[in-house]
């Protein structure tokens, strides 16, 4: 593994790990400013770090928990398989789901995409990232 693709995953590991303490704008700062989310599986999608930043505040879910469970790099994409847990706020219900998700950065290292696969559509991920089965 390149030390370019090191420091994709530690960038990508860090949003993620400050993403999860609640710090929503130090994960924000490492996204350019027309950001896109694309979602295929259901998730909400949208443009601009504001929005970004908006979509990360906890509204209806408390606890959320972000981890990576695998990860390659090709080229500026990071494909990575997560597992997200949480809390229902009003419920109390707990919720585990897993995805796909394609994050691709610029040269000055700032995410620009991210699109979220379903956990069955591990193939178009692969495919998104660059990767052939």
């Amino acid at each position: 593994m390149s030390s370019r693709d090191q420091e994709l995953i530690a960038i990508l590991r860090h949003a993620l790990d400050a993403g999860n303490r609640g710090d929503f704008d130090t994960a924000v700062a490492m996204v350019t400013p027309d950001v896109e989310l694309i979602s295929r599986g259901g998730f909400t999608s949208l443009r601009g770090a504001d929005a970004l930043r908006a979509w990360l505040e906890p509204k209806t879910m408390e606890d959320v928990l972000f981890e990576v469970e695998d990860i390659e790099v090709v080229g500026s994409n990071v494909l990575a398989r997560h597992r997200v847990r949480g809390r229902g706020v009003a419920s109390g219900i707990s919720l585990e789901m897993r995805f796909w998700a394609v994050w691709t950065f610029n040269e000055a290292r700032l995410l620009t995409r991210v699109v979220m696969f379903r956990p069955d559509e591990a193939a178009a991920a692969r495919e998104a990232a660059g990767l052939s089965e």
